[in-house]
């Protein structure tokens, strides 16, 4: 059996890899591009691409049209061929997941603020997970959001309750404070 030169081998059978298996792999790391194009320069910048990578990525960014987007993100998947994908896909899976943590822990802040704002014994609850919460200065915050939103008030205290929560409940609690659906 003779194989092209050219033509990428399946490592299991050492057999030519299919049109579309290598169809697949590409679009692949052109979907890797359009996460890259995503990012910010910082970040950018972390994963240390081949500067030839960089420029099309950045060139990318700059571009409006369509047509030209689709071609440079092509062009974007044909440069991502020289490069090893694994290190990057796990740095943006990274990145992504810390997103992630860090977006529920918000939502987590916000049910608890909500709570507070509704229910009466939620404070007792609040001081039974976080015993090192200042009760008296949460009170004040949550009495006072009432009378704001009595008042139609601009939300002081509401925002001022939610940056307290932020001080008291740590980031790194998983479920930690989270309201139980009742």
């Amino acid at each position: 059996m003779t194989v092209e030169k050219n033509t990428p081998l399946n490592s299991e059978s050492e057999l030519p890899l299919s049109k579309t298996r290598l169809k697949q792999q590409m679009h692949a790391l052109q979907d890797i591009g359009e996460q890259l194009i995503q990012l910010d320069l910082k970040r950018l910048t972390e994963l240390s691409l081949p500067e030839a990578l960089t420029e099309a990525i950045l060139e990318a960014k700059r571009m409006r049209k369509h047509g030209a987007i689709r071609r440079q993100m092509q062009f974007i998947g044909k440069l991502m061929r020289n490069v090893d994908a694994t290190p990057i896909k796990q740095k943006l899976e990274a990145w992504n997941n810390v997103s992630l943590q860090q977006t529920a822990w918000l939502h987590g802040l916000e049910r608890w603020r909500e709570r507070l704002l509704s229910d009466e014994q939620a404070l007792g609850e609040f001081a039974q997970q976080f015993p090192a919460a200042d009760l008296q200065q949460l009170r004040a915050l949550v009495r006072n959001a009432h009378k704001e939103r009595l008042a139609n008030k601009p939300p002081k205290s509401f925002r001022a309750l939610f940056q307290e929560l932020q001080k008291i409940i740590p980031q790194t609690v998983e479920e930690a404070g989270s309201v139980r659906d009742e």
